[in-house]
């Protein structure tokens, strides 16, 4: 096989791949291509990085190339970089005696492929390539299942689900980015061990739900963790939307579940604070729900109850800090954008000039298309924005604190109020010096 027909990044990075391998099979040692560039390859799609497994002992990878250093002792993997690229060496090995849901309490290398290839996760990833010889080693039924679309686990779904609990999200996650169908046996035992999540570290879930918020069909992703039960266990509180009923004038897509499928599905470009600030922008919802006398569902300020709860569960998830700010700013403010039309300029080029705009603007966009349909806002938004590109940026304000204190005025709850209107009255271009701003104080104070 040739190296077209390995799509990688790096095109250098195929041949680099090859020579190691070359290198390992020249001193007596089997080393092939494996896993998830294998099926890649297969499926013509392009591939982070390419990994090699090996009869070669993590000694004798060492040996054979310099730079090397070890990033799994326990497991046999080995950290080669070779003409600037890195790569994964595994020894075969075979697991044994799962403790924790994650780490093997035995590895045991081996010489044969076929025996590291069964304590993999599922067929389609448990393949080899030879890339000297041309040549696929399949010996779990990898290449049927990848032609029949089928992610298959390789053994019993139960016993591959309890070695790592997070290969039922990957299961998931797999299931979508290739358009796959799950085997029969897998949604059962899936729901059965679902719970155990919960025994997993924050980072790796938050890790492998922000792969599918960036996948290709998040709606999917999610509406198929919801259909096995792992949504219940990782984000309950996206679960709870299920049911909760909204207005059919305003929302007739159905209840705030699917009013937020339907936003993800509505995402234009993959960002993963508008992934999150989407899937968060009503978690507060069920929370403020009520009734008016009318029968209509109402949900006074759930808005901050949103925020608060998103805050929480992005905390929790051990998400940046960063993108907790502003994804938090994101939800708490997602309902304002529904008034921009009737504020004032300095208003909305102040909302114009904040970092999070762009997100904030799209998060309006794609609610609005996830419910009633107007778009009027966004567009009014959208253009003022265009005709501002030059002045987006806040200036620097006219007056501070200071300018007030030597003014002869008392520090106190009326500085705020004086400097935001100053800052008003320069956006919408009324006032233009730091001397003009001062005579406005004055003529205020002297009308008070």
């Amino acid at each position: 096989m040739g190296d077209g027909e390995y799509a990688m990044k790096e095109k250098n990075s195929y041949s680099s791949a090859v020579e190691i391998v070359r290198q390992l099979q020249s001193r007596g040692f089997i080393a092939y291509f494996a896993g998830g560039a294998v099926r890649d390859m297969l499926l013509g799609k392009a591939s982070e990085d390419i990994d090699i497994a090996t009869s070669a002992k993590p000694e004798d990878v060492i040996s054979i190339f310099p730079r090397s250093y070890e990033i799994g002792a326990a497991f046999g993997i080995i950290n080669v970089v070779f003409d600037g690229h890195p790569f994964e060496i595994a020894t075969f090995r075979e697991e044994r005696g799962y403790l924790d849901g994650r780490h093997p309490g035995e590895v045991k290398y081996t010489d044969s492929p076929g025996t590291d290839a069964r304590r993999r996760d599922f067929t389609v990833n448990g393949m080899f390539h030879d890339p000297a010889a041309g040549r696929i080693f399949d010996f779990v039924g990898g290449k049927s299942d990848l032609s029949s679309g089928i992610l298959r686990t390789i053994g019993s779904p139960e016993e591959r689900f309890s070695e790592d609990y997070l290969r039922m999200m990957r299961a998931v996650r797999f299931c979508v980015r290739f358009g796959f169908e799950l085997s029969d046996d897998i949604a059962p035992a899936i729901r059965k061990y679902s719970g155990r999540l919960k025994m997993l570290s924050a980072e790796r879930l938050r890790d492998e739900l922000n792969k599918m918020l960036m996948g290709p069909d998040p709606e999917r992703a999610f509406r198929l963790m919801n259909e096995l039960g792992i949504l219940r266990e990782v984000l309950p509180e996206i679960a709870d939307l299920c049911g909760v009923t909204q207005h059919h004038e305003y929302h007739p897509e159905g209840d705030v579940f699917e009013h937020t499928m339907l936003m993800l599905s509505h995402m234009a470009y993959p960002d993963i604070e508008l992934a999150w600030s989407i899937l968060l922008h009503d978690v507060g919802k069920p929370a403020t729900k009520s009734l008016g006398e009318d029968g209509i569902e109402h949900f006074y300020t759930h808005e901050h109850k949103s925020a608060e709860m998103a805050a929480d569960i992005l905390k929790r998830l051990k998400m940046p800090s960063k993108s907790i700010d502003n994804i938090v700013h994101a939800v708490r403010n997602h309902m304002r954008f529904a008034h921009v039309m009737e504020m004032r300029p300095a208003k909305w080029r102040r909302l114009i000039a904040e970092d999070t705009f762009p997100v904030e603007n799209e998060l309006h966009r794609i609610d609005c298309m996830s419910s009633h349909g107007k778009t009027d806002c966004f567009i009014f938004l959208l253009d003022r924005m265009n005709e501002l590109a030059n002045e987006i940026k806040l200036p620097p304000p006219l007056l501070t604190g200071a300018d007030l204190i030597a003014l002869g005025m008392k520090p106190g709850p009326e500085f705020k109020e004086i400097l935001s209107k100053a800052s008003d009255l320069q956006l919408e271009g009324r006032i233009g010096t730091r001397e003009e701003a001062l005579e406005w104080v004055k003529n205020r104070s002297e009308d008070c």
